[in-house]
């Protein structure tokens, strides 16, 4: 349930005047999920909802469409043409300076921007500043709770019993001389999924030596590689329980199909999984002391120590995105690449760490997730120190 409270104690903490939702056809699940309502049909006309820092919530509504906020507490006015939607718009939002909205600055965090331009434009020509909402969608919507931490965990148990198992039939096939190929492992891994009640959105990945250097690559059925005696192989892998609240586990790793890992590959190992290890303790001295911790400053701390060993160009993409019900959350992103995400890593979140190294011939990912709670941070899951000998 909402707690209209909550909201407005973290308004006045932000120095925001109030916190302004808008939607049309259903484009801002973020805002359904935090108000914890859902709407009676397809909203066909506009609709804003306003929780100011102080008082009671403001609704503005089409008179075609009356009811649509009904489940949501606080005074409602109704409009129908263009300049009566004006007026009420000055009336929702009197006494307000500063605004929240689902809205980023140059889109640099494009999970939160869920209002049009032109929206935002119609709210600042009442005079109103439009701030973004992503502080607020975070505490409100990337938090965890206890039960949401056990399904993760419990998700973990599972996931990391298939990629355990992933491996082993690639090494089954090879030594008993079977064929065995990128597609072959990612239905096999879909259907351990489908076995043990987990559910996932996509992928897995499952990609062989110049494969594994596409950080998205999927096999499909009329595009794969066959695996043979020599190769790299990179395994990346989430899914969720099967259940209403469940939240991902996600993780990477890397394997070899022979005697003796080459020294190259040895060495590129080494770095990533140093460089992942090196995000990990910053996150877990900083939040161990107390000290507050932006995601920024994990990327710096991974991206810092691939940098140190030469490699920083093959490093391209953030160190780790937030983890909620959809893979990839709405909290902090572990990012100074694709974007300066300032927002504070903050307890009850959880965020992936996984540096890559893309080579010509080969890539190397390893992958952890992170759970950050009141005074500690932990990994949640197996973390690999060295490759899956297949």
């Amino acid at each position: 349930m909402m707690n209209v409270d909550a909201i407005q104690r973290a308004l006045r903490e932000e120095k925001l005047d109030g916190w302004l939702f808008f939607d049309h056809h259903l484009r801002d699940p973020l805002a359904y999920r935090i108000l914890d309502f859902t709407p009676p049909r397809t909203p066909s006309r506009r609709w804003y909802y306003l929780i100011p820092a102080n008082g009671e919530p403001r609704k503005l509504v089409h008179q075609i469409e009356p009811g649509m906020l009904d489940a949501l507490p606080g005074s409602t006015s109704k409009y129908s043409s263009w300049p009566r939607q004006l007026d009420g718009l000055s009336t929702l939002l009197a006494g307000c300076q500063r605004v929240a909205m689902q809205y980023s600055a140059q889109c640099a965090v494009p999970y939160v921007a869920m209002v049009d331009a032109g929206t935002v434009e119609l709210i600042r020509a009442q005079g109103v500043e439009v701030l973004t909402s992503a502080n607020l969608v975070q505490i409100f919507e990337a938090k965890w709770t206890q039960e949401k931490l056990n399904s993760h965990m419990a998700a973990g148990v599972l996931v990391d019993e298939v990629r355990r198992a992933a491996f082993l039939e690639i090494g089954d096939r090879l030594r008993g001389r079977e064929p065995v190929n990128e597609y072959v492992i990612k239905r096999f891994i879909l259907e351990s999924f489908e076995r043990a009640g987990l559910l996932t959105d996509h992928g897995p990945i499952v990609g062989v030596n110049a494969n594994a250097s596409n950080p998205h690559y999927e096999p499909e059925a009329d595009n794969f590689e066959v695996i043979r005696q020599g190769d790299v192989v990179l395994i990346d892998l989430w899914a969720k329980l099967s259940k209403p609240g469940s939240v991902y586990y996600d993780i990477t790793w890397t394997g070899y199909t022979g005697e003796a890992i080459p020294d190259e590959v040895q060495r590129v190992f080494s770095i990533v999984t140093g460089a992942r290890d090196a995000a990990v303790a910053k996150v877990r001295s900083a939040i161990g002391a107390g000290l507050p911790l932006c995601g920024f400053e994990v990327d710096d701390a991974c991206r810092g120590h691939i940098r140190e060993h030469g490699m920083a160009e093959y490093f391209i993409h953030r160190t780790g995105h937030s983890i909620g019900e959809d893979v990839h959350g709405s909290g902090a992103n572990m990012d100074n690449l694709e974007t300066h995400d300032e927002r504070r890593v903050i307890p009850w979140t959880c965020f992936s760490v996984e540096p890559g190294i893309y080579l010509p011939a080969f890539g190397i990912r390893s992958e952890v997730n992170v759970f950050v709670g009141d005074r500690e941070a932990r990994v949640t899951g197996e973390r690999q120190t060295e490759m899956v000998r297949i």
